[in-house]
């Protein structure tokens, strides 16, 4: 998890009493300030989050086979063609 050494950056939010009730109550059982115990959750989501869009491990034959399904042609699917090209619910049957 990235934790920074020197806070220079502040960051203001807008919270319900409710919510500000909840965070301290948190922060006070895992005995941290609400500062820390907010910045440190924050970044923990932040890098859970961060993680599935910046990195994922193949082993090589994973690899190939990844390249070969982006490389493949778009397979048909008629019934989903069908779908899309017929008039939905909320569509105008006058502009179809």
């Amino acid at each position: 998890m990235a934790t920074p050494h020197t806070r220079s950056e502040k960051l203001d939010l807008r919270l319900s009493p409710l919510a500000k009730q909840t965070l301290y109550r948190a922060a006070a059982a895992a005995h941290r300030s609400v500062s820390d115990f907010v910045l440190e959750s924050a970044l923990a989501r932040a890098d859970e989050t961060l993680a599935d869009r910046q990195h994922f491990g193949l082993n090589a034959e994973q690899w190939t086979a990844f390249m070969t399904a982006l490389d493949a042609p778009p397979r048909r699917h008629e019934r989903l063609e069908r779908l899309l090209n017929e008039p939905g619910l909320f569509d105008d049957p006058a502009s179809a």
